[in-house]
């Protein structure tokens, strides 16, 4: 059998995906790459948040799932909606890189303390963030693949560009790199730096058993249960700037720091929830920090949001 894998065809995509096709067949298993265009790649004239949030980069791989044509669909995890419909699960997450968002440049020297420096992004959450710490600077819509986004910095359409440094360091761009901003500051979005794996649940049994016990990282999917359960309660997505970063700690339990931040940057709502390292304690970890912050303003912020967004 030949394990057929469907994917976003952008490079960067590709990468992940060829990835987890060496993994697999290093494992003995033979595989095929299926490269697909989703709405978020085709829809270049817009933002994220006003093409719609749930599935913009996922809904064509999943469709493909259902009918059978693939067995697994590989992600950026951070593309993952909140949620998964009752015939699709999340299968395996690949071990997480770093999770830091970082600046790419040009320019060997770029001061993010200049005046009107413009800073492109097509990240409603990085946008939100770089207006409160960096509220000198100006955000410019960014949207396209990695190297559509790299030509147009190359151009001069921006100083800087704000990327995740997983997918950077896949593409080998690091000597672009700039600055490197912090995690805990620039808490980044849910599931950023891992690659996850969905499949059909109708999928058999003992396939599924083989290919998670190949692919998953145990330690990865129990962070990123936790922050996926917080996105889930906070019914968030690419056009809500929430974001939530799960941890283990020296002591062998779950740190997970999460929070919502108002589109001009101005209002902000965090929390730090502490919990056992088990699948069952990290979801109740994320139920309970979205609790606290809807309950905290959080509420609140997410209406503003979506009139906001309403109104275009």
């Amino acid at each position: 059998m030949t394990l057929r894998l469907a994917t976003r065809a952008s490079r960067l995509a590709l990468w992940q995906t060829e990835h987890v096709a060496a993994l697999l067949n290093q494992a003995g298993l033979a595989t095929e790459i299926v490269p697909m265009q989703t709405t978020g790649d085709a829809v270049q004239d817009r933002s994220l948040a006003k093409i719609g949030s749930k599935g913009v980069f996922t809904q064509e791989l999943e469709d493909s799932l259902r009918r059978g044509e693939t067995h697994l669909a590989v992600h950026s995890a951070k593309d993952v909606q909140s949620s998964i419909a009752p015939d699709l699960e999340l299968l395996a997450f690949l071990e997480r890189e770093p999770v830091n968002d970082v600046i790419l440049s040009f320019q060997p020297e770029l001061d993010l303390t200049k005046p009107g420096i413009v800073l492109g992004t097509s990240s409603t959450r990085r946008k939100a963030q770089l207006r409160r710490h960096f509220p000198h600077a100006e955000t410019a819509e960014a949207r396209g693949n990695l190297q559509t986004r790299l030509r147009k910095l190359e151009e001069g359409q921006y100083d800087g560009l704000v990327l995740a440094y997983a997918g950077v360091h896949r593409m080998g761009y690091e000597h672009l790199i700039r600055h490197t901003l912090s995690a805990q500051q620039f808490v980044p979005a849910t599931g950023q730096g891992s690659i996850a794996i969905e499949c059909a649940t109708a999928l058999d049994a003992g396939l599924k058993a083989t290919i998670k016990s190949i692919l998953n990282h145990p330690a990865t999917h129990l962070c990123l249960t936790a922050e996926r359960a917080f996105l889930h309660t906070m019914q968030g997505g690419c056009s809500i700037p929430s974001f939530a970063l799960a941890q283990l700690d020296a002591q062998g339990g779950l740190r997970l720091h999460g929070g919502l931040i108002s589109l001009s940057g101005e209002e902000l709502v965090e929390d730090v929830q502490m919990g056992a390292a088990t699948v069952a304690a990290a979801e109740m970890l994320g139920l309970a920090l979205a609790t606290s912050i809807l309950a905290r303003g959080g509420r609140e912020i997410l209406a503003e949001i979506r009139a906001a967004q309403a109104r275009g």
